[in-house]
């Protein structure tokens, strides 16, 4: 998910999504650690893009309190 994506959603939709981006990448991490996945690199991705959107959530917090 790129950054324009991510500024485009509502303030629940990010909720949400955060969420559901945790919750796939603990489920990769557990297939990884039972079994090798073929492509590692979807971790590094998944963990990247929950980042991103943490910290748009942490950007709009910042700029609510500022108001």
């Amino acid at each position: 998910m790129i950054q324009t994506d991510i500024k485009q959603l509502s303030l629940k939709d990010l909720v949400e999504r955060i969420k559901e981006e945790k919750g796939a990448l603990a489920k990769l991490k557990l297939n990884h650690a039972v079994s090798p996945i073929e492509n590692p690199a979807k971790i590094t991705y998944s963990r990247k893009t929950v980042a991103r959107l943490q910290t748009e959530l942490r950007a709009r917090e910042i700029a609510d309190a500022k108001k």
